[in-house]
């Protein structure tokens, strides 16, 4: 014998049964395509952010003529600095989207040309750090197209001097 009374379950209470699944279909759908939206709207902000600091930082290691980047010396500049991009980037600049970094030299004077070959990267030019139309493409595009999202960042600084009898490294 129970020293307590069994429940009775009412007639009525056995019919509800199959509410709490409908109630979480309600509820589970619209909380799924929310989680989605939010980070289909994050992930490009975070890249814009990412690629905006991976090229800062590839101007600002550019600016001082290194060639070594972790332990690795590179044949030229621009080798290093794109190095230094794709390190600052978590691996998405890496692979096919390496050829989206580019590295340019530009005059300080006008018409602010830019300048290829020995003599681009001398102290003075304008070094230009740029990652080109990256391309994002929705995870659920249910708001708007699928078609990718074009993604850039531009970073730009004047290459510093270099000490007396030194040379710049190919650029």
């Amino acid at each position: 014998m129970l020293p307590y009374p069994m429940p009775q379950l009412s007639p009525r209470a056995t019919s509800r049964s199959g509410n709490s699944a409908l109630e979480l279909s309600f509820v589970l759908l619209p909380m799924l395509a929310l989680f989605l939206a939010i980070v289909d709207f994050a992930v490009p902000i975070f890249l814009k952010s990412m690629f905006t600091s991976a090229v800062r930082e590839g101007c600002r290691f550019g600016i001082t003529y290194q060639l070594t980047y972790n332990g690795t010396t590179y044949g030229s500049q621009t080798a290093a600095i794109t190095a230094v991009v794709q390190g600052y980037s978590l691996n998405f600049l890496s692979g096919s989207n390496a050829s989206l970094i580019n590295v340019q030299y530009y005059s300080p004077t006008s018409p602010f040309s830019q300048l290829t070959g020995t003599g681009a990267n001398d102290p003075g030019n304008i070094l230009q750090v740029s990652v080109n139309s990256y391309p994002w493409t929705p995870i659920v595009p249910l708001w708007r197209s699928s078609a990718p999202m074009s993604i850039s960042a531009v970073s730009a600084d004047r290459l510093e001097g270099l000490a007396a009898g030194a040379s710049p490294p190919t650029p």
